[in-house]
């Protein structure tokens, strides 16, 4: 299983479930994970990155309102999808992803060597198509797909700048401790502040990243 094997089955479910019968799911969940951030511009250098984060979100995490579970988890109720013995396969490992925040550790050709943040985990990233994308130290959100005993990555990854290492490192160890507070609620909040600090150059990420910041 490939990076591109992912991508293309997720293509497939998302265009029955990005489609015209669910038209109004479609276009609330793009007010509930564009709120309060910029508005989206198609000439912007960001914004296939941004649509791919926004559709990665919906893909696994935003329960539809005709099935109250999300596209990933909807499959076996539509009746127009038809998923072959390999789809399948590659369904239930997406159906096993991690989300998290992670960190890279070692960088070798196109394998990542990365911590994940919130389980205190080293795993190993195979396949990555942009290597030379990442940095270590550098803190970011993805979500990842079990291939075997290693992972891929999916395209929505979200990187987040130094200055902000210590607010998050500090708010996931607050979510750690405490397993009553919503982690994807946090991640998404984290990707709201990204965006505030890519629209305002001029302040300091340190006072985006601060829990007085309402998103």
């Amino acid at each position: 299983m490939q990076t591109n094997d992912v991508q293309k089955l997720i293509d497939k479910i998302l265009a029955v479930f990005a489609g015209t019968n669910f038209h109004e799911d479609l276009k609330h969940a793009k007010v509930d994970f564009f709120e309060n951030t910029s508005v989206l511009d198609e000439n912007s250098p960001q914004f296939d990155l941004r649509m791919s984060q926004f559709f990665d979100w919906y893909f696994f995490s935003r329960p539809l309102s005709q099935t109250r579970k999300s596209p990933l988890n909807s499959v076996d109720l539509s009746r127009e999808l038809r998923l072959s013995d390999d789809e399948n396969r590659i369904l239930e490992s997406c159906k096993n992803h991690r989300h998290s925040l992670f960190e890279t550790v070692k960088i070798k050709k196109d394998h990542l060597i990365v911590k994940d943040l919130f389980k205190k985990e080293k795993l190993t990233i195979i396949n990555c198509q942009w290597p030379e994308g990442f940095e270590t130290k550098e803190i970011y959100e993805a979500r990842l797909i079990p291939v075997d005993k290693n992972w891929i990555l999916t395209k929505g990854l979200c990187f987040h700048p130094l200055d902000a290492t210590d607010y998050i490192e500090k708010k996931t160890k607050e979510h750690q401790k405490n397993k009553d507070l919503d982690f994807e609620i946090f991640l998404l909040k984290l990707l709201k502040m990204r965006y505030r600090f890519e629209r305002y150059h001029h302040v300091s990420a340190s006072s985006i990243y601060t829990d007085s910041l309402k998103i």
